[in-house]
């Protein structure tokens, strides 16, 4: 990865953060919170994949919509967040592998 990459990049996370600052207050919190979660037990790509900008794209459809962001995802955000990831490796895997002592694969 060379400089230019990493200055790219920050400007397209620059973006993604000014696209979540724009959203109404109540979006901006659910967001917030399922980020946190994601990083937490989440996808190993996720830094580099495109889930958190889909969501935020979701959110920008909700509002113009007119929807609640509960409306949208539920009451329940982090069976919200496990759906999302369900088919992918997460640190939950590989930490459970650390432990097992057992490779992991890419199937579940």
């Amino acid at each position: 990865m060379g400089i230019q990459d990493i200055i790219e990049g920050k400007k397209q996370w620059r973006a993604h953060v000014a696209r979540v600052k724009a959203l109404p207050p109540d979006y901006r919190i659910v967001y917030q919170e399922m980020q946190k979660y994601l990083f937490k037990v989440g996808p190993i790509d996720l830094p580099d994949g495109g889930l958190l900008p889909g969501i935020v794209d979701f959110f920008e459809e909700g509002v113009a919509a007119g929807k609640g962001v509960l409306e949208l995802i539920g009451n329940d955000v982090a069976a919200f967040c496990d759906d999302l990831v369900k088919d992918s490796r997460t640190y939950a895997d590989v930490y459970q592998e650390s432990i097992s002592g057992k490779p992991g694969t890419d199937e579940k």
